[in-house]
């Protein structure tokens, strides 16, 4: 992920909310005696609108169709945060740029969720045959940086400066929590939370609607399961980025793809096509994905070179304008992977 680019974004927003007084709920025209819940990606708007129905507005900051690791907030984003009484988003590098605003609006009623916060961590992984994000000029710049710092500081005090790095860049999480159905559940349940203590009045409603999404999802997880258990192999080749480390630690699967979950990087090395042309070759895998969203280039040249099936696995992070016209769900999405990850276990 670019961190700088998110910081700065963050600075020069949190600077025009300032310029122009953006700083308090009374700039956004009337308000609504409704719940106002703001979302950041598509999975967790759809958990909100299963548990408050009508009883609330949703809206969600990253358009339809639009890629998440490429989003920036507007100012307008901003003001949405700002007035809203309940907001969720993932927590990661991703939303860097999110605590700078919310430590800048005078808002102490609002209601915040941190998905990350809600489950049990897993990191991002380079497995055999990714691409890393760094390449080895990068390495290089790092070790001259390390160089120059070492002239100027005691030896022992930068090594020990040298590992803290180390260690904080060395964890990166998967930010997308949601693609197990069984961390959906732990996130659904944080919402209805947050939305009770928002909203005691229709308490009843939302404890209702929850109760009964959280068995939908207790369903779907059980199809993942049963699906998985019976399929005939256990690895998964993604010709794209891999944001599903949740789900196949979930579902006990391995898998080998191009990119981790977050990547910047959208054009393979010519290594990284070649080692997954020769795996889904030697595994006689039937199945390549992509995810949501991707222009499907590499996926199209393995299956070309390979005779192998294309397939969406859509890990929820957003659809399509179509689709959200239609109001597809988190549950539609899914069961459309279930039906997928069946006709590539087999």
């Amino acid at each position: 992920m670019n961190k700088k680019r998110t910081a700065l974004a963050s600075i020069f927003l949190i600077s025009t909310m300032l310029l122009f007084g953006c700083t308090n709920k009374e700039v956004s025209g009337p308000q609504s005696d409704r719940l106002n819940i703001v979302t950041s990606v598509f999975a967790p708007y759809d958990f909100v609108r299963q548990i408050v129905g009508d009883k609330a507005e949703v809206s969600m900051l990253l358009p339809p169709a639009a890629e998440s690791h490429s989003y920036e907030p507007t100012p307008q984003d901003i003001i949405k945060i700002q007035n809203c009484d309940v907001f969720i988003y993932g927590g990661g590098d991703s939303d860097a740029w999110v605590d700078g605003i919310l430590e800048s609006i005078d808002n102490k009623d609002m209601k915040v969720i941190k998905m990350l916060e809600c489950v049990e961590l897993v990191e991002e992984e380079i497995v055999e045959g990714m691409q890393h994000e760094h390449d080895e000029e990068d390495e290089h710049a790092k070790a001259d940086e390390h160089d120059e710092a070492d002239e100027h500081q005691d030896e022992e005090a930068h090594q020990e400066e040298h590992e803290e790095d180390h260690d904080h860049e060395a964890v990166e999480y998967d930010e997308h929590v949601w693609t197990s159905p069984k961390n959906a559940i732990k996130i659904v349940k944080a919402i209805e939370a947050a939305v009770i203590e928002a909203d005691e009045i229709n308490k009843t409603d939302y404890e209702e609607n929850t109760s009964a999404y959280v068995k939908q999802l207790q369903d779907l997880d059980a199809a993942f399961e049963k699906v998985i258990a019976s399929g005939k192999r256990k690895e998964v080749i993604f010709a794209d980025r891999f944001p599903l480390r949740y789900f196949v630690e979930e579902y006990g699967l391995s898998y080998y793809a191009a990119f981790p979950g977050c990547s910047t990087d959208t054009e393979p090395s010519a290594a990284t096509v070649a080692f997954l042309i020769d795996k889904v070759k030697e595994d006689q895998i039937p199945v390549v994905f992509h995810i949501e969203l991707s222009n499907e280039r590499m996926a199209d040249t393995i299956c070309e070179a390979t005779g192998a099936k294309k397939r969406l696995f859509n890990a929820c992070h957003n659809i399509t304008k179509e689709d959200f016209e239609k109001g597809v769900t988190y549950l539609d999405v899914m069961k459309a992977n279930v039906e997928t990850i069946k006709e590539a276990l087999n």
